[in-house]
């Protein structure tokens, strides 16, 4: 059997990437923390946000995100390439759509990696790429009646 490494995150029939999805519906740190356990880290970095009552000085009422239909095959892409420049041993990332309200979790993402500051580093990248480069839009209508799409 030939023992093959196409990056710094990927052994000998290991994916490292655990969970990746986009979901209409309520999101849990517990589900993404289990999916990254790996025996083989020892540092795991986990990134939850969530819903804030207000937005550059300004009350927000109303918050929904929507999505382009590729938007989870974006997010793999995104966090395929944080494995392949990370020593990544396991990664998850989820991300909500939808109505929610101040509190609720808009997104959890998860990196472990064999020591703390790459996990770090790649978490810090992940939710920064995904942010960045993955389709998901935020309408926020605030307390006096404006509204806003940020990404869009």
């Amino acid at each position: 059997m030939t023992t093959r490494h196409d990056h710094p995150g990927e052994r000998a029939g290991h994916d490292p990437l655990r969970l990746l999805a986009v979901r209409d519906a309520p999101l849990s740190v517990d589900e993404v923390l289990a999916a990254v356990g790996d025996p083989s880290a020892g540092g795991t970095a986990l990134f939850v946000g969530t819903v804030r009552d207000h937005d550059a000085g300004t009350d927000v009422r109303a918050l929904g995100y929507s999505c382009h239909p590729t938007a989870e095959a974006e997010l793999r892409r995104v966090a395929e390439k944080i494995a392949a420049d990370y020593p990544v041993r396991a990664l998850a990332a989820v991300h909500r759509v939808g109505d929610l309200v101040v509190g609720d979790l808009a997104v959890v993402v998860a990196v472990a990696c064999p020591h703390r500051a790459e996990a770090f580093a790649a978490c810090r990248r992940l939710i920064d790429d995904l942010k960045r480069e993955v389709p998901i839009w935020k309408h926020q209508t605030f307390a006096d009646g404006t509204e806003e799409w940020v990404g869009a």
